[in-house]
């Protein structure tokens, strides 16, 4: 383990798992890094969407504080801000790029991105889209950490500009995520945020199945779904889950649908944390397919791959109790041995600790 480090998060939000996914990212995350003995401040914009759907309001593992004017929050934290650590800005940060600018003259030891939505992100910076961060900053970070693995790190670097592109993918947190012992209420669920892209997929790997499987039963959980979507009878809508029922929902599911967004599947290696906390609850998971995928979780031992709604019919019409239950088991043991928010927590620190001092804090505190 490295010694005890003073981390600053500058993310999307800690408090509110409402409408994305990185405040479960962070939790898990920062949770991990908090039993490793390392202190971290969270500091999170205060907006209305959020504050009305808070669902951690006082996090045991870490200090949260909210802001609502960057140079305000500068003037209360910058002391911590230029004694720490590191300072990590993450992804989808509202004014995010005036923030890394302000950040970056501060000069801290060490100044990283998190980039939760990598694909994403390297796709507004081709169309000329800087929302949240400029292609121009990329060189700023220290690090820059990528929640996509494989080729997306060489192209961070060799065409985006960035000094050190590391994958730091997802991870769950395993005292939250396990199997709960209730009855199974539904035969495929899916758990997301709606997204135009996505949408597709969900269509024809859970919705055309469900028609054709009138007997049995679906679900999908989350918000901002168009009202004039044509929900078959026998799917039922959750319009938000707590992560606190999370476990909860995936345990009573026979099997769970991953579905991914299509720049995530273009970049390949992004494993969505919703793939991690359904195989910590020892939900089995059919997913689409994207490069990586079967590196993570091996077709057929540890995950299912399906391509159109037949694979989907048959494997919920055909596939053994004893095989669901060994493809379960295998994810399981994958996602414990190194996907939890312990283990990421510790690839985090150890890199974090081997990154040389920031010359300009050098210069700074000279």
């Amino acid at each position: 383990m490295t010694k005890p480090l003073d981390i600053v998060f500058l993310g999307l939000s800690l408090s509110s798992s409402w409408g994305n996914g990185h405040a479960t990212t962070y939790r898990a995350l920062i949770k991990g890094l908090r039993q490793d003995g390392h202190r971290i401040l969270f500091l999170e914009r205060d907006v209305p969407w959020y504050a009305s759907h808070r669902d951690l309001v006082s996090p045991e593992f870490c200090d949260l504080a909210y802001y609502t004017d960057v140079d305000v929050m500068i003037g209360l934290h910058g002391d911590r801000l230029r004694g720490a650590d590191a300072v990590v800005v993450g992804s989808y940060v509202p004014d995010g790029v005036a923030l890394i600018d302000k950040l970056e003259r501060l000069g801290p030891k060490r100044f990283c991105f998190y980039d939760i939505d990598t694909p994403v992100t390297l796709a507004k910076l081709d169309r000329g889209d800087e929302e949240y961060l400029a292609l121009r900053q990329i060189l700023l970070f220290d690090a820059y950490f990528s929640f996509s693995g494989g080729t997306v790190l060489t192209l961070l670097e060799r065409s985006y500009g960035a000094r050190r592109a590391i994958a730091l993918y997802c991870s769950v947190d395993e005292s939250r995520y396990a199997d709960t012992g209730e009855p199974k209420c539904w035969d495929l669920g899916y758990l997301g945020t709606y997204s135009q892209d996505r949408q597709p997929t969900l269509e024809r790997l859970l919705l055309e199945p469900a028609r054709r499987l009138p007997s049995m039963r679906f679900v999908v959980a989350g918000p901002r779904y168009p009202a004039d979507i044509d929900w078959p009878a026998n799917v039922q809508r959750i319009e938000h889950l707590a992560p606190a029922a999370h476990a909860s929902f995936y345990t009573r599911q026979r099997f769970t649908l991953n579905v991914t967004r299509s720049d995530m599947i273009a970049a390949g290696w992004s494993p969505s944390v919703r793939l991690f906390e359904a195989a910590a609850c020892g939900t089995p998971v059919i997913s689409d397919f994207w490069q990586g995928l079967d590196q993570l979780l091996p077709d057929g031992e540890a995950l299912i791959i399906a391509r159109g709604p037949e694979d989907v019919v048959a494997v919920l019409t055909e596939l053994a109790d004893s095989d669901r239950a060994a493809i379960a088991a295998a994810a399981r043991r994958r996602v414990m041995d190194g996907h939890t928010g312990l283990a990421r927590a510790g690839e985090f620190a150890r890199t974090l600790s081997e990154l040389p001092v920031n010359r300009a804090y050098e210069r700074i505190s000279a």
